[in-house]
């Protein structure tokens, strides 16, 4: 974060489509750049994987991190969970919050989502794929576990714990609702249809997103660069964090080649800079406090988790004066 760096605003809505509702956690720093970046998530997961990676993009502009129906507490709207369906609210929300050309990041399943918006919205310029999935030779649910568990040994605690947290509030019946569809998804087909300029990103021991599947969608797009960080598995988004936000920025600003590798250095979130007992106790309250108020639907008690969460993360990571 760079020394100018502003107090972080945090502000969470509710979307609502028909019968789906889609959780809107806004992160703003004040920052008037006229840049936005949207933020989808994974199967299962939600929006607190991007805890490090939302304030980093807030410098740049305004975060809208997504929480989509059926996940991080949000009730099922009883539609098929196909990233088309996830696709409808997410074009919802730019049509709502009037976002033109944000750059939109997905991570894992939420690469899928994105990918099917560029595929409707031409007028889209930037977009992230983080760890796209699934590879079409290996798409089925066997096979795919033993590459999630081959990933989740290199992940830390923290990053597992998160993964728990998020899965247990989905409910294991919607998760494999979902699964199946991803599985379906020919990421590589769909990648074609758009005309945004794409980012690849993945982590060097991210089996569910291997280098084969990201030539693949290289060959395929309409204009791409690819980028891998050392180190770093498949939740790349949120243990390196810090590289993610820079090739992101690099890349919207059309300063990064066509292919690269980014050291582990340069990409991890370094140790807070204003740590203290305090702090750590303070995030883990705020987290829980946020779990909990999820698996009560008390959105409003999500609401106040989340900016305290974030505002606690904030403080810690603050650049010194």
């Amino acid at each position: 974060m760079r020394p100018e760096s502003r107090p972080v605003d945090v502000q969470v809505d509710t979307y609502r489509r028909g019968s789906a509702r889609t959780r809107v956690t806004r992160v703003t720093t004040g920052a008037d750049t006229g840049r936005s970046f949207v933020l989808v998530a994974g199967i299962g997961v939600a929006s607190t994987y991007f805890e490090f990676l939302a304030p980093l993009l807030a410098e740049e502009g305004e975060v809208y991190a997504l929480d989509l129906p059926g996940f991080g507490g949000v009730p099922a709207s009883g539609e098929h969970p196909t990233a088309e369906f996830f696709a409808d609210q997410v074009e919802g929300i730019l049509d709502h919050y009037g976002l033109t050309d944000p750059v939109l990041i997905g991570h894992s399943m939420g690469t899928q989502v994105v990918t099917e918006v560029l595929a409707r919205r031409h007028g889209l310029s930037h977009a992230v794929l983080v760890s796209p999935v699934v590879d079409e030779s290996e798409a089925n649910a066997p096979l795919q576990a033993v590459r999630f568990v081959q990933s989740t040994v290199r992940e830390s605690v923290h990053i597992a714990l998160l993964a728990v947290s998020a899965y247990l509030l989905c409910g294991f019946l919607y998760f494999f609702e979902t699964l199946p569809h991803m599985l379906r998804y020919r990421i590589s087909e769909r990648i074609a249809l758009g005309r945004a300029t794409v980012l690849l990103v993945r982590g060097e021991f991210d089996r569910p997103s291997p280098r084969r599947l990201h030539s693949r969608l290289v060959a395929r797009a309409h204009a791409a660069r690819r980028w891998e960080i050392e180190g770093a598995a498949h939740c790349v988004v949120n243990s390196h964090a810090v590289g993610v936000a820079r090739l992101t920025m690099r890349h919207v600003r059309d300063e990064l080649a066509p292919k690269g590798r980014m050291q582990a250095d340069d990409a991890v979130v370094p140790p807070a800079a204003h740590a203290d007992v305090r702090m750590v106790l303070g995030a883990m309250a705020s987290r829980a406090a946020e779990w909990i108020s999820a698996a009560r639907k008390d959105e409003y008690g999500v609401e106040r988790a989340k900016a305290r969460h974030a505002r606690v993360l904030w403080d810690a990571y603050r650049p010194s004066r």
